[in-house]
């Protein structure tokens, strides 16, 4: 029998198999019903940063109402939607599932600016979380921001974050950074005891007969998989941390090709929206059987087998395969 344990920011998982935000994790029948299927963890959807503020500023217009002063500010806020809870909520939403399943339950913070609602990482930690997803989900549109001012906004958010828990914090990232590997670095030297590859950016579209923006959801497919693949690869073994890969994950063989690039955990949540609980089993259990035909006996044997690391020339592997992808066609 296989060994499917992990060890993932301090915690040691049955399997790599994480069921990642989504409405599924945030509802205490379908979480129970997600530990049953086999999942190792459930992370909670995100507390966004928005929702903190227009709470506040709700309960401000509350105490204020009729004064002169109020903050017009509020208009400004982007509304937050169904999907999405106010802070109150959220966290007894947490501290009722974390009650009820026996697996690790972590929160997830949304933001991007540092400030007094950092101070609800302390409150998901209290409500029971047994780690927090610190999740940077920014687009920097200002042409006067540079990448060392942008990187360092979110230095001094982890930092703030880390100094007010004690649970394992794990940074969910975008692949839209200049030097990757140097803000990887600086960002465990800051407290993250882990980095997740990568955020998916939900692109808008236009609606041309009310000129509006609107949101357009896709879900994800797994040819999404190579980006978060080969950074990875890239960064196990030069950055001493857990890594989590997320995006692109649908089936045995793309986790184990994440577990061998250096992930210590696969985040998963489009194949469990379309294809539903079921698929946990169907792919632990593809894991199970691939892994005992090629004779690994644990998921840590695997672990970064295929990373970077594991090469003596990875500059010029790159380059290589650059060069046969280009004459592939």
């Amino acid at each position: 029998m296989v060994d499917l344990t992990t060890n993932y920011l301090g915690l040691t998982l049955k399997n790599p198999f994480v069921a990642s935000s989504s409405p599924l994790t945030n509802k205490l029948g379908t979480a129970l019903q997600l530990e049953e299927a086999g999942v190792a963890a459930l992370i909670m959807p995100s507390l966004f940063e928005e929702q903190i503020i227009h709470d506040s500023l709700r309960l401000d217009r509350d105490y204020t109402r009729g004064a002169e002063s109020f903050a017009e500010a509020l208009s400004y806020l982007p509304e937050t939607g169904q999907y999405s809870v106010g802070p109150d909520k959220y966290l007894d939403n947490l501290s009722n599932i974390k009650r009820a399943v026996k697996i690790p339950v972590f929160g997830s913070l949304n933001g991007v600016t540092t400030g007094g609602w950092v101070d609800y990482a302390r409150r998901i930690e209290q409500a029971g979380a047994d780690a927090l997803e610190l999740n940077l989900y920014d687009i920097c549109t200002d042409p006067e921001m540079g990448s060392q001012e942008q990187e360092d906004r979110h230095i001094t958010l982890v930092r703030d974050v880390r100094a007010r828990v004690s649970i394992p914090i794990a940074v969910k990232l975008s692949p839209f950074y200049t030097a990757l590997p140097n803000f990887a670095r600086r960002l465990t030297e800051a407290g993250a005891d882990g980095l997740v590859l990568f955020n998916r950016f939900y692109q808008p579209d236009f609606d041309l007969e009310t000129l509006d923006v609107v949101p357009h959801l896709v879900l994800s497919n797994s040819h999404e998989l190579r980006l978060p693949l080969r950074w990875i690869a890239i960064l196990y073994g030069k950055i001493r941390t857990d890594f989590g890969l997320t995006s692109g994950l649908h089936s045995a063989e793309d986790l184990i090709k994440a577990v061998m690039a250096g992930a210590s955990a696969t985040m998963v949540a489009s194949e469990l929206l379309m294809h539903g609980f079921g698929r946990v089993t169907e792919i632990l259990n593809d894991v199970q059987e691939w892994m005992e035909e090629h004779e690994y006996v644990s998921i840590e044997q695997m672990k970064g087998s295929m990373s970077h690391q594991a090469i003596g020339d990875p500059s010029a592997l790159e380059r290589a395969n650059y060069m046969r992808v280009l004459s592939s066609y």
